[in-house]
């Protein structure tokens, strides 16, 4: 199915749902062009190569939302047959329905936009830089297995609405997760790290250059052989970027989303430990945290969300004040604000959620070196792991790939399978200083929904500072 004749149909889709008696509806039609490989110690395990295309269609009918994807749609009486049965659905939903749902009003748009791409990605060089970055894993002497799964996603989205609009994305994703294990001595340990991001091969190139983060996780896993644990204590603790990543992704992203307040995914995603507190303090004045999905090369980059609503930074945490939440047109309209382009689903066959695009605590005035000559004792707490967090995202505990002890201001012993944990409203009040560094980390896998959407998007921040308990798990 091409793209131009997908959006004829979804073009003609909205006079379909306005005749069956939809008060709104919105289309996306999507093309999805998918290339990649596996490679296992050295041998090519896996290789893909696939498209996929469609339409997903949402219809409101007496404030009732009604839902339909189909795959590669072969006649116009094929999808009005479809609108006509999600209508009639949607409508009979809607008789039982006490809370009828309400729009926050927003601008109607036409616009075409592509994400930069500096190097059109290649399967055969990107197989070459796999093969490279694999055998590089494989050098150190203890290690048993070496992982490099890379990919490459096309997109093509058309979005159209009554409202009037009509928006078409296009763009690129090129993605690595590389793991290196080694083992001596009845010891096992396991380091990886996901690279990459919305754009073409420079993604993996350059100053990106996979095959330098390969050498650091295989020399990595080696050092965590001759590692020690720690004893259960509660210190202070300086988190680099890529764990501050998780750490905002899972503590401060997903009870922003206003589904999750209203308790709306507490069956099966859980709420949020904040919920009724906007305008209170819940961290000190250095931490201030935001969404934003115009930054570039992030895999949360997009100009317009799945309602059509123009892409924009929000502050969700300023100077410590809790001050907004991520909306979709459904929840600014209970909250009477207006919507802050938060809605995405993972393609045409699921309906839009409330999704962070790339959640990050702002930069602060500390360099890390300061930050970490300034503890007498505690520890430097590096690159996510595995996290595990309560329904309300209040209790948590998430692993790290390493430590390092701190003692007098200095970097001392490499420590092994330690795991921060800590409660929500106490550790983001014990943040006492927030770095001058900042970055972003790729997240290519989180989970939302019934059914089951995974997500892509950014996480990040600079390093930080705070107190909290620290041990060792064998994860």
């Amino acid at each position: 199915m091409t793209k131009t004749s997908l959006e004829d149909y979804a073009d003609k889709a909205i006079t379909i749902a306005l005749d069956a008696g939809s008060e709104y509806c919105d289309i996306r039609s999507e093309f999805i062009q998918t290339t990649g490989f596996i490679i296992e110690n050295g041998i090519v395990e896996s290789f893909t190569s696939s498209n996929d295309s469609g339409l997903g269609i949402r219809v409101l009918v007496d404030g009732a939302w009604g839902f339909y994807s189909m795959s590669q749609p072969t006649s116009f009486d094929m999808v009005k047959e479809n609108i006509v049965k999600i209508v009639k659905t949607a409508k009979h939903y809607s008789e039982n329905k006490k809370h009828k749902v309400k729009l926050a009003e927003v601008k109607s748009f036409t616009d075409y936009v592509k994400s930069p791409l500096q190097v059109e990605p290649s399967i055969e060089e990107m197989m070459k830089i796999g093969i490279d970055a694999d055998n590089i894993i494989r050098t150190r002497k203890n290690i048993v297995k070496s992982t490099v799964s890379m990919r490459h996603d096309k997109f093509q989205k058309y979005f159209v609405n009554t409202d009037g609009s009509k928006i078409t994305h296009v763009f690129d994703d090129v993605l690595v997760n590389m793991s290196a294990t080694a083992h001596y001595g009845g010891l096992t340990e396991s380091v990886n790290t996901t690279e990459g991001g919305r754009g073409g091969m420079e993604m993996i190139t350059g100053k990106n250059d996979i095959c330098d983060d390969a050498n650091s996780i295989s020399e990595k896993a080696v050092a965590l052989l001759d590692a020690k644990t720690v004893k259960e204590e509660k210190a202070t603790v300086v988190m680099n970027p890529d764990f501050v990543a998780l750490l905002t992704h899972e503590i401060l992203g997903h009870p922003s989303e206003a589904d999750r307040v209203l308790g709306k995914e507490m069956a099966w995603a859980g709420g949020a430990w904040w919920t009724g507190k906007l305008g209170t303090e819940i961290g000190p004045k250095e931490l201030n945290v935001f969404d934003d999905p115009t930054l570039p090369s992030n895999l949360g980059w997009y100009k317009y969300d799945d309602e059509g609503v123009p892409a924009n930074k929000k502050t969700l945490v300023e100077e410590g004040i809790l001050c907004n939440h991520m909306h979709s047109r459904e929840t600014a309209a209970l909250f009477d604000t207006a919507p802050n382009s938060s809605m995405r689903a993972t393609n045409y066959s699921f309906m839009p959620l409330i999704r962070m695009a790339c959640t990050c605590i702002s930069p602060g005035t500390w360099s890390p070196d300061e930050m970490i000559k300034d503890v007498k004792d505690g520890f430097l707490i590096c690159n996510m792991k595995i996290p595990s967090i309560d329904m309300l995202r209040y209790n948590w505990s998430i692993s790290c790939q390493y430590a390092i002890k701190i003692k007098n201001g200095e970097l001392g012993q490499l420590l092994r399978d330690v795991v921060v944990m800590g409660n929500s409203p106490e550790f983001f009040q014990s943040i006492d200083a927030c770095g001058t560094d900042f970055k972003t980390r790729p997240i290519d896998n989180c989970g939302k929904g019934d059914p089951m959407q995974i997500m892509r998007m950014g996480n990040g921040g600079p390093h930080l500072r705070g107190k909290s308990t620290v041990k060792s798990v064998m994860i």
